[in-house]
């Protein structure tokens, strides 16, 4: 019974993780895109590299979530205290 409920909280830990790190990621991404726009409106002449940083940011943000929610899936089926 003990095994069950460990395995339970762990469960309901890596879905927090989720939840947490796609937030984060939300907030982030509409940052620097909201910044990034508001460079472009205001320097016309550099949309194109300002459009260029920000796929990169963004697509270095993204890859938080995913590695987040990769440790939490591992945490979850290789748990150390479930002996």
């Amino acid at each position: 019974m003990d095994q069950t409920i460990v395995a339970q909280y762990s469960v309901l830990a890596a879905a927090i993780i989720a939840a947490c790190a796609s937030l984060a990621a939300a907030f982030s991404d509409s940052k620097a895109a909201s910044h990034a726009l508001d460079g472009m409106t205001r320097q016309p002449e550099m949309a194109g590299k300002l459009f260029t940083n920000m796929l990169v940011a963004i697509g270095l943000i993204e890859s938080i979530p995913i590695i987040a929610i990769v440790i939490a899936i591992v945490l979850v089926f290789a748990n150390p205290f479930l002996g």
